[in-house]
């Protein structure tokens, strides 16, 4: 009887060690070849193709465009990353929608250039893209900073725009003295801050190891937080043009320094000093979208430190919300990059934006 218990307890202790094995294995290959990369295989073999458009003051305007299979559709992607970041949601829209994906200026490979960085400006560019390359109203999605993008577009050019998808903006909470209210949000301390004394020092020339070293996310690694950021400098040293990918760190604590590469750190300061939004009062412009609008809302929570780890708070949300003449909102929860972390929950609202308009 001892013995077959025991036999009994080793198989046991070798399926268990199998699964660990089977666990870690998927989790080193999963940080070293993620999802975007399948996301973005898929993209491309559905159709879509990269262009870029030139306005007539030179700037340039990359954009992803798909088949033409039903109303167009804009998509503006948040900071920090490009018009593929969608292509987890990609493949799908495509088949309803003929979609048009952006780079914002000092994004990606539009242009990079400072006099280009504020809402408005950013705003008068796609009103060109609109009317000249997607050449028929459309339906208009975006994605944080995009979002607000969105919403610009929504009272600037209601004649071009169908209906909204604001995917969690950061509305009411934007300007740099909105997002130090209370303890601040978690934008301004991780990124901003962080882009400004950056910019500020001239020691360190790489911002990804920068990061690492100064961000407010890896503030909370605790005892962790060195190993990361050697591991992150060696692979840097070592690939100097390449978003660290490193096995036993989990994909998405590098996601976004996979594109910061080609974001424009430029871009950022515009958020600190606040003249990203100058000349844009958020109220005034929501009241003035008559358009239907689905806001997506991930759910609000907090840190231990109070810090606000959303896009805005709920009273932020609340007044959007008011705001809004035709508005539904949808709340989910989620990180703040819902059509990413949920694309299924993000295409049915973009399906039930389109039921509105019929």
């Amino acid at each position: 009887m001892k013995i077959k218990k025991m036999q009994l307890f080793l198989i046991v202790l070798i399926f268990v060690f199998i699964g660990i094995a089977g666990f870690l294995g998927y989790f080193f290959y999963s940080n070293l070849h993620p999802n975007d990369d399948r996301y973005l295989k898929q993209t491309l073999a559905a159709g879509f193709t990269e262009q870029t458009a030139t306005l007539d003051n030179g700037s340039v305007i990359n954009y992803g465009e798909g088949p033409d299979n039903g109303p167009a559709l804009l998509l503006i992607h948040g900071q920090g990353v490009s018009w593929e970041d969608y292509a987890a949601v990609l493949p799908e829209l495509s088949k309803d929608y003929h979609v048009f994906a952006v780079d914002c200026f000092g994004h990606g490979q539009s242009s990079h250039d400072p006099a280009l960085y504020s809402c408005a400006a950013n705003g008068q560019a796609l009103i060109w893209f609109m009317d000249h390359v997607i050449g028929e109203k459309c339906f208009v999605s975006g994605h944080s900073s995009g979002g607000i993008l969105a919403a610009w577009l929504g009272a600037n050019a209601p004649a071009q725009v169908s209906g909204l998808v604001l995917e969690d903006p950061p509305l009411f909470s934007v300007t740099p003295t909105e997002m130090q209210e209370g303890a601040g949000c978690f934008a301004w301390k991780d990124t901003f801050l962080t882009i400004h004394s950056f910019l500020s020092q001239n020691e360190e020339t790489d911002f990804v190891v920068y990061y690492f070293k100064n961000g407010y996310m890896t503030s909370l690694f605790g005892g962790l937080k060195e190993r990361v950021v050697q591991a992150v400098e060696t692979f840097r040293q070592e690939h100097p043009d390449q978003g660290p990918r490193i096995f036993w760190i989990p994909y998405s604590w590098m996601r976004l320094m996979n594109t910061i590469d080609y974001y424009d750190l430029a871009f950022g300061e515009t958020f600190y000093d606040g003249s990203w939004l100058h000349g844009v009062d958020q109220e005034t412009m929501l009241k003035a979208i008559p358009s239907p609008t689905i806001y997506l809302k991930a759910k609000t929570n907090y840190g231990q430190d109070g810090v606000l780890y959303a896009a805005n708070s709920d009273a932020d949300a609340e007044k959007v919300q008011a705001c809004l003449s035709n508005c539904e909102t949808m709340t989910i929860k989620s990180g703040h990059d819902i059509h990413y972390e949920h694309p299924d929950f993000f295409i049915s609202a973009l399906k039930k934006l389109q039921d509105k308009t019929k």
